[in-house]
């Protein structure tokens, strides 16, 4: 192989720096997007989020984007799909209880994720249950 066929390409710091800091940027993005609630479209907000950073890290530091551009095209078309397919995958865990409600719940309703949720419920039943005389009063009438 001869040395035109093989170029090297040394970047300057400040691109390492911009690209760090857009990456850097995009994860407190991130962080912030997560409380927020966009109903079904969280998901779909994080995923463009992180398709976004992978495609940075790829191009950038993987020095995908100075090598053969085909390479760099599926790179970020693999990303996208990924991306799209997660998200349709996604989409039809989260909306499957409109066709069979059956399987809308958990799919093993005794797994460590839920034990949380479930002692914040029993506190919050416990306490509508032991409520002052008076106030069970106004509730009987």
């Amino acid at each position: 192989m001869s040395q035109e066929a093989h170029k090297e390409h040394i970047l300057p710091l400040s691109t390492y720096l911009t690209v760090g800091s857009l990456l850097l940027l995009l994860t407190a993005i991130t962080v912030i997007v997560s409380q927020f609630h966009f109903g079904p479209y969280n998901l779909l907000v994080a995923m463009l989020i992180a398709a976004t950073k992978a495609s940075l890290v790829a191009l950038y530091f993987m020095h995908l984007k100075y090598d053969n551009k085909l390479y760099a095209t599926v790179f970020v078309l693999s990303v996208v799909f990924l991306a799209i397919f997660v998200t349709l995958t996604m989409f039809d865990t989260l909306r499957r209880g409109d066709v069979d409600p059956e399987k809308s719940g958990p799919i093993d309703k005794n797994a460590v994720i839920y034990e949380q949720k479930a002692d914040s419920l029993s506190v919050d039943s416990l306490a509508t249950e032991h409520e002052p005389a008076e106030h069970a009063e106004e509730h009987s009438h």
